[in-house]
Parts: structure tokens; sequence; C-alpha cells
């Protein structure tokens, strides 16, 4: 019995929040290690089917970078990055297409209608939804990386409407039809302001922001946007987190209202997150 009323105190306490954000729409970044164990892939996919069911209209974007770089080894290439961005020449463009929407967009989808829900899988080149332009960088040409010019939402908010769950592989395209290889945690910030969405929430391989990058116990559970602009301002982020931090900061700045940092590594992070007073990662507010 009292473990039957643990339980109900749990759906009782996620009630004002899914009431708060039912209709609405939240956009969850899916990458790092947490996507190549099989359990935590279906957590994840359990969690958005959730969200669905309780009426909140989920848009998944998700990355796919040590399965291009495992690739891309296999190959005999190594892999390059310039501030935390993957240096792409014609042939990883191609690597990255294949295992982007070829292998990872596909599981996902799979994984979400196993789990009861309806996903439709994207790129961001179907009906131009990511129209693109070639990033140009001080430290060096990128390649074929993409610097995001407009995001088309209609197919999207037709299907979330319809109560589809979209999942969309960050590949764009420019007005000429060359693809390009756009960063995930960027596709989703703008994505979510371009919705326009309530929340966005990135999952990845870390507990969330950390004051000290090697001690878990330094978790920062809430900072705002000056102060996260400030840590990467001041080079005080890890290489890897700052395409995450600025994807967050671009969405809290143009009107999401929160921007979440959460380890999905940890079965059923998301609820978490969402449905409860603590929380378990790193929330980003304007402040």
């Amino acid at each position: 019995m009292e473990e039957l009323q643990k339980r109900a105190e749990i759906l009782s306490e996620a009630l004002p929040y899914i009431q708060q954000w039912a209709g609405k729409s939240i956009v969850v970044k899916y990458g790092g290690a947490a996507m190549t164990d099989p359990e935590m892939q279906r957590s994840v996919a359990q969690d958005v089917v959730l969200l669905r069911y309780v009426g909140i209209e989920v848009v998944v974007v998700h990355g796919g970078g040590q399965r291009i770089s495992e690739m891309m080894s296999r190959l005999g290439i190594e892999p390059k990055f310039v501030g935390g961005l993957r240096v792409t020449n014609a042939e990883t463009m191609q690597i990255a297409q294949m295992i982007l929407v070829g292998d990872v967009n596909p599981q996902l989808v799979s994984l979400i209608n196993a789990a009861g829900g309806r996903a439709v899988g994207l790129s961001g080149k179907d009906a131009s939804i990511i129209l693109c332009r070639k990033k140009e960088s001080a430290q060096g040409d990128l390649g074929f990386v993409g610097e995001i010019v407009k995001i088309d939402t209609e197919v999207i908010r037709a299907l979330t409407a319809a109560g589809y769950i979209p999942v969309i592989s960050s590949i764009g395209t420019d007005t000429d039809g060359q693809s390009y290889n756009i960063n995930a945690d960027t596709v989703a910030g703008e994505l979510a302001v371009a919705l326009p969405a309530c929340k966005l929430v990135t999952l990845s391989d870390v507990q969330g922001l950390m004051a000290d990058a090697d001690d878990p116990d330094t978790l920062i559970s809430e900072v705002t946007v000056s102060e996260t602009e400030a840590l990467l301002a001041e080079g005080k982020v890890s290489e890897g987190m700052i395409p995450k931090l600025e994807s967050c900061v671009q969405a809290v700045r143009g009107g999401v209202d929160h921007a979440h940092l959460i380890d999905g590594r940890v079965p059923h992070a998301l609820l978490m997150e969402l449905f409860t007073d603590a929380g378990i990662g790193t929330m980003v507010n304007p402040g």
C-alpha cells in the first residue's frame, strides 16, 4: 500500500505540469552516448510517447555524432572538430547523411512507434524545412557545415496537429540543393524559436552544466541567460558543451520559456525533469 501511495503522489506532482504544457510544443534534442544504449533509447522513446499522450506536441531533433565518428574511423578518416563543430568535407558529408538519415532517424522512428506513438522521420531537406548556407569560421574552413537561414515549420505543425511526432535529422540544404551538416543542438534551438516551443530539452551524456567539469557535485541546477553567456565568453565551458549552451541561449533569447540540459543516460530523465519539482539537470531561464 505504501508503495502504491508513493506512485500516486508522483502522479499528483506531475499534474500541474501536465496542465501547464498540454497543447504546447516541446523540442527534445537527443544525442550523445545515450543514443548508443538500446535500453536508454527505449526509455527515451517511452517518455516521448507519454508526453504526446498527455497532450504535449513533441518534436524530436537528433544528432548522431558518435556514430558518424565511428564510421569515419572504420573508413580510415580522422574526425576533426573546430569549436565543437565537425569539419565536413564532401566525403564526410556523405557519411553524415548516410548515418543520420539512413540509420539513426529510422531507428528512432521505429522505437517511438513500438512504444505506441506515431512518429514520422524527416530531414531538414524534406520540404526545405531547414534552409541554410555555408557557415564561415574565423578558425578555418569548416567545409559543408551549414548555418541556418530559415526554418519552415509548416510541415512540422501539420504533423503535430494531427497527433504525429516528427523526428528530424540535422541535415539542411541551400537554395542550390547542396546538402549541409548542421550541428543538431543549433537546429533544436532555432526550431524551438521558430515553432515556437515552450521548452527546449537537450538529452546528452553529461549531467548538465557544472562549475567544475570534472566534479559531478558541482552541477548547476539553474542559470540565467546572461550568466550562461558570461561562462561562454570567459571560456569556462568545454568544447563539446559550447554548441549546447549556445543553443539554450538562442532559444531563451528567442522567446522559449526555458531550456534544459539533462543526462539522457538516466532512465526516464525527460519525465523527471519536466514533471517533478526538483528536476535533475540544468535549467536555463531568462533571468
